[in-house]
């Protein structure tokens, strides 16, 4: 595969630069570095000394020429936030035009790997990324890298800190709806899937009832704006939702309804301000049960294991407030997910990006097929396909919370969206273990052993703003 390693230059009169960028030879050059101007006349400085963090000279791979990476070492009170590449052994020049350290109250001391941009032989080139992110962190991401090679000194490197934390470069809400409007996700459902989305109203509207604990023979029906949702809290058991008990009444709601679909924004500002991520939150009432692949049964349906009322999964759209381009889309996949550069998605109808959102599991993925959650090609199947079952979500969309928004009562609800149905779990799967021929028991037992018991049991999850990433970074 291989890395190219790029220096800023043409830079606008006053700029310096703060360090290279580097990405993998398999991607299309789609990358930025930020250089800076100092304006108090004391922000920046040049480097007071070099330390080689290593080069390319005994790596064998084809080269256009060897590489030898630098840290500059600064003066105190300054740090390095990127390094410096030559082509020769000889230190780069001190000249503060080369590369500048930092004033260290404008930096985060602490910048962690981002993405693993390429390695070989005992080295590894890393994107770099604030250590401490989130809503109210003010690091900045630099596009710098790092750089580590066996027996040589590791980097120790900072990223930028936004000082003035006032939120003043993240756009306006009519602004927002524009960058929504242009970057809209389109998600596609399995052709098979039964269970699909619908708006939070369309499910209150439609029988929803809220229980308490103690009075689980007297259940009340959901008022249609969850006005009615006990407020703030925290997960305690005492309250959660539930279904009408008529069965079709009950199926109906579980099946969704793609024409009464809405998805639900929240705007947080990212690395300081610099970056806008507009979250995608899109409720399912209903998630569907597992299947598992394993040796040479493709797909063996386990009955209602993973089954849960409510089901709610999110894609988020990062966007730069330099230029207003998307950067990165992140997918929610179960209790992980996966962050992907804009240019390695796939886009419909000019700028929206597609998800692809897994049979019965609602998973987020940013192609179509089949990812395993297991080992050695066995394991929960996640299945992925194109059909006439999509969402614009353009076409239906509500801003819940950001700067000025004026949350929904549902939000606040901080309990169960569905019930916790008590099964014995080890019950049922030895039962599904005894169908089996007997070498396979083996092995199906050992597989559902390492599948987390989030992904098996019967459980209503919390909404959005119990989630961990709220106020943090995905």
């Amino acid at each position: 595969m291989g890395v190219s390693i790029f220096e800023p230059i043409n830079l606008p009169a006053g700029f310096f630069t703060l360090g290279f960028y580097a990405q993998p030879n398999n991607r299309m050059l789609f990358g930025w570095v930020l250089v800076a101007k100092d304006v108090s006349g004391n922000n920046l400085r040049p480097p007071v000394d070099y330390m080689e963090l290593g080069n390319t000279t005994s790596v064998v791979v084809k080269q256009e020429g060897p590489a030898y990476f630098w840290q500059p070492l600064c003066p105190n009170g300054y740090g390095a936030v990127g390094v410096f590449v030559t082509t020769s052994p000889v230190k780069p020049s001190l000249r503060q035009e080369t590369i500048s350290c930092v004033r260290s109250d404008h930096t985060e001391q602490m910048s962690e790997a981002d993405a693993w941009v390429w390695g070989i032989e005992g080295v590894t080139v890393s994107s770099l990324r604030p250590a401490n992110r989130g809503t109210e962190a003010a690091g900045v991401y630099t596009g710098t890298f790092s750089f580590q090679q066996l027996n040589f000194p590791l980097p120790s490197l900072s990223c930028l800190r936004n000082t003035k934390f006032d939120l003043s470069s993240m756009p306006s809400q009519d602004q927002t709806r524009d960058l929504f409007r242009a970057y809209s996700p389109l998600i596609y459902f399995h052709p098979n899937e039964e269970f699909l989305p619908s708006s939070v109203d369309w499910v209150f509207s439609n029988g929803a009832l809220l229980y308490q604990k103690g009075n689980e023979s007297n259940p009340v029906p959901v008022q249609p704006n969850g006005s009615n949702l006990p407020q703030g809290g925290s997960d305690d058991g005492l309250y959660w939702m539930d279904y009408p008990a008529d069965e079709s009444a009950r199926e109906r709601v579980k099946r969704g309804d793609l024409g009464n679909t809405k998805v639900y924004l929240h705007i947080k500002p990212m690395f300081g301000g610099t970056f806008t991520d507009i979250v995608v939150w899109i409720f399912l009432p209903f998630n569907g049960n597992a299947h598992l692949k394993i040796l040479f049964m493709k797909s063996l349906s386990l009955g209602n294991v993973g089954e849960h009322i409510g089901d709610w999964e999110h894609v988020t759209l990062r966007i730069s407030n330099f230029n207003g381009e998307l950067w990165r889309v992140y997918f929610s996949e179960h209790s992980g997910g996966s962050l992907v550069e804009a240019c390695d998605l796939e886009f419909q109808g000019g700028n929206k990006p597609v998800a692809y959102a897994s049979f019965h599991g609602h998973a987020m993925f940013s192609r179509p097929g089949l990812v395993l959650q297991g080992q050695d090609g066995n394991g929960i199947r996640n299945d992925m396909a194109r059909s006439d079952k999509f969402f614009d979500t353009s076409t239906g969309y509500e801003v819940i919370a950001g700067q000025g928004i004026v949350e929904p009562p549902w939000l606040n609800y901080f309990r169960k969206w569905g019930p916790t149905v008590q099964h014995d779990l080890e019950k049922t799967i030895d039962g599904f273990a005894k169908t089996l021929p007997g070498f396979l028991r083996k092995k199906f037992r050992e597989l559902t052993d390492k599948i987390p018991h989030e992904v098996l049991e019967e459980e209503g999850p919390t909404g959005p703003k119990v989630k961990q990433s709220w106020n943090a970074d995905e």
